[in-house]
């Protein structure tokens, strides 16, 4: 069975018996992560959308991994320029990898990638469902509440879903529990959350409001934790 480890924010480490998966991994200046690029080796890199806080170690991991970075088409791009190998994407679409099945998701936000000389359009933002030995996971990227999320959880059976409830830049607590109703996934671990005092929350009060009204499981991970799919 796959595992997933929360890595900080919305980043997380997915393994499995197909290959190793790194979301998002934004660890370098993420006041809360523990683990190291140089920790990270993996087959595959999936970046949702541009923002530092989610391109994060991504060409650092993806360079000494010899990972593929799958990414919405116009962010591969961008990353391409950046000496890593890509796999653009877009919404709808989806592929069969090594490592997983691959689909991406509408999601709700922006996408730019800023540094202190510009800032670099990269299309549309995105989510993902990932299959993987038999498991399908949902990373929802940054998003605010989408009617999509009906339609996903009506054509997928979803096993775990990994949903922002931070607020002020997604979804919040109120909002994230909407989705779960939606989605109808067995699991939900919340994530985008803590990393700074803007999207401060209190993950166990939104884990027992989904137990509370939904059928779902919630499980809030420390970082650093894991959880077996």
């Amino acid at each position: 069975m796959p595992r997933l480890t929360f890595l900080g924010h919305a980043a997380f480490l997915l393994e499995g018996d197909q290959g190793k998966i790194a979301i998002d991994p934004f660890l370098t200046g993420n006041p809360i992560a523990k683990a190291k690029p140089e920790d990270i080796q993996v087959d595959a890199v999936l970046v949702t959308h541009g923002h530092g806080d989610h391109v994060g170690d991504t060409v650092a991991i993806a360079k000494k991994s010899n990972a593929l970075v799958v990414a919405p088409f116009e962010l591969a791009n961008f990353l391409e320029s950046q000496g890593v190998s890509v796999h653009p994407m877009h919404i709808g679409g989806s592929r069969k990898f090594p490592f997983a099945w691959v689909k991406l998701t509408t999601a709700s936000h922006g996408s730019a990638y800023v540094d202190d000389e510009k800032t670099v359009y990269t299309g549309n933002p995105c989510g993902f469902l990932i299959r993987i030995d038999g498991k399908l996971i949902y990373h929802a990227g940054d998003t605010g509440l989408i009617a999509d999320m009906e339609i996903l959880g009506r054509l997928n059976d979803i096993d775990v879903a990994l949903l922002p409830i931070g607020d002020n830049f997604t979804m919040g607590p109120d909002d994230a529990l909407e989705a779960v109703k939606m989605l109808k996934p067995k699991v939900v671990i919340p994530m985008h959350y803590n990393t700074w005092d803007l999207i401060a929350q209190d993950p166990q009060d939104f884990c027992d409001r989904v137990k509370g009204e939904t059928p779902s499981r919630c499980v809030p991970l420390e970082v650093g934790e894991s959880y077996q799919v």
